[in-house]
């Protein structure tokens, strides 16, 4: 199913203020390397819809490709912190749409087996400055990388046009081979096309690493925990998600609340998250009902109301349940084709992975369009500016799991010791809005606009 939409224009113009200089209007102008240069992006969940908004504004033809059959519902939420992810988000122009749809978290109570209160999260320690649904997130980066809705027509070419994209559903990559001046890509179900540039925004389970890199376990390091989340089905006790509260043993931890954003659904109950300490599970990653019964296994014997809790995973429909890993490739480009987000530098949990994901592909999108057709150059550029400020968010999710799920009691008593400590709390949370933003943003799109302009003059 392809989709190829025009990109809207009347928001094309940036507008910066504040921190970023006067108040002003510029138009990123397509440059003419850009003008008939084709991209594929595997992955339509965050960093894929958000390259494409950038690329199609500069006057690429981007095509994203997307395994699911459509857009992905559900979801959890995802956070925002610092000023680097706030400018990248601003320039975006999506920054006010994401405020309105916030969650409006809460905070989490940690209890003991009786249900005493023995700590808190405040809520911006998990929401950072704004927090959104995951699936509203995508579907907000979905609409301004092509808000302009277009009949569907199966036939129809993708990117047809400079400064359009398109969406191909249901369907992956199969193989992917450079040659003088493109990559040869086969797919699963679509014809085999050749596109300029391919990128590979497709998480931590990338496929365009895996074919063009090499095996995903060269690249992804297991880091001793595993994560699950999913919505309360019908039939949970209706008092069991009545409060956010959190509920320790050592290395396994057990959360159940309610989004307030998500209120006003009559079907939904509220939502269970999981972290539990564990080698490498042996399952397969695609076999949700291994997963079921991993998860099951792994909270056996466990004291509050986690039987009753985790055994609700039985009749979810919307399980996810992953590794908590950390993803280093040591060169985010082969020749034509590039990583971004996850798939170059992922971190499971507590690694400012969506914050990272946006603000890599505001970088790549303006460095391609800066670079005069030397994708190379730009490859390396994106690299160079990036990896530094990434490496260091990925560190903060190397002891995510140990912070949640703590080993021995001891480590559980002294994480929440300092939960009760305004003064580490307050450290903590600045520590986190010091890296977030430890970078410093070009304005690509007032640069693309003066090249641009120079370029002309000189012609």
């Amino acid at each position: 199913m392809t989709r190829t939409t025009t990109p809207h224009h009347t928001d094309k113009a940036l507008e910066t203020q504040g921190a970023y200089g006067a108040r002003e209007r510029r138009e990123p102008t397509p440059t003419s390397a850009a003008r008939a240069r084709t991209v594929l992006i595997s992955g339509a969940s965050i960093a894929g819809p958000a390259l494409a908004h950038w690329l199609a504004r500069y006057g690429y033809r981007p095509t994203v490709v997307e395994s699911a059959p459509a857009l992905r519902g559900g979801g959890f939420a995802v956070d925002f912190r610092g000023a680097a992810h706030l400018a990248a988000l601003q320039k975006m122009g999506v920054l006010e749409e994401i405020r309105r749809r916030r969650t409006g978290g809460s905070s989490l109570t940690f209890i003991d087996a009786r249900g005493n209160h023995v700590a808190a999260l405040p809520p911006e320690f998990a929401g950072g400055d704004v927090e959104i649904l995951r699936s509203e997130l995508s579907r907000i980066l979905y609409d301004h990388s092509c808000p302009t809705p277009t009949p569907h027509d199966d036939t129809a070419a993708p990117a047809a046009v400079a400064g359009t994209t398109a969406y191909l559903y249901g369907d992956s990559l199969t193989s992917l081979t450079e040659t003088a001046d493109g990559v040869h890509v086969t797919f699963e179900h679509a014809p085999p096309r050749t596109f300029d540039l391919v990128i590979g925004a497709d998480g931590l389970h990338s496929t365009v690493r895996r074919l063009a890199f090499g095996p995903e376990a060269d690249f992804v390091s297991h880091l001793g925990y595993y994560v699950a989340g999913w919505d309360l089905p019908h039939g949970a006790a209706p008092d069991l998600a009545a409060h956010a509260v959190g509920y320790n043993e050592p290395g396994r931890l057990v959360t159940v609340g309610r989004v307030p954003r998500r209120a006003d659904d009559p079907s939904y109950g509220g939502e269970a998250f999981c972290v539990f300490a564990s080698e490498r599970l042996g399952h397969d990653r695609r076999d949700p009902q291994a997963q079921r019964e991993a998860l099951v296994q792994a909270y056996e014997g466990a004291g509050w109301r986690t039987t009753e809790l985790v055994g609700t995973v039985r009749d979810a429909d919307d399980l996810y349940f992953d590794a908590i890993s950390r993803v280093d490739v040591p060169t985010w480009s082969r020749g034509r084709i590039a990583l971004l987000g996850d798939a170059a530098y992922g971190a499971t949990v507590g690694g400012m992975g969506t914050g990272s994901a946006i603000v890599g592909a505001y970088v790549l999108a303006g460095e391609l369009a800066l670079a005069a057709g030397d994708h190379r150059r730009a490859f390396a550029r994106y690299e160079q500016k990036l990896r530094p400020y990434v490496s260091r968010c990925q560190e903060g999710g190397r002891g995510t799991g140990a912070f949640l799920a703590p080993l021995t009691q001891e480590a559980i008593a002294a994480r929440n010791s300092a939960l009760n400590d305004p003064a580490a709390l307050t450290a903590m949370l600045q520590e986190g809005h010091d890296i977030s933003a430890d970078i410093s943003l070009d304005d690509y799109p007032s640069l693309v606009h003066d090249d641009t302009r120079s370029d002309r003059k000189g012609s």
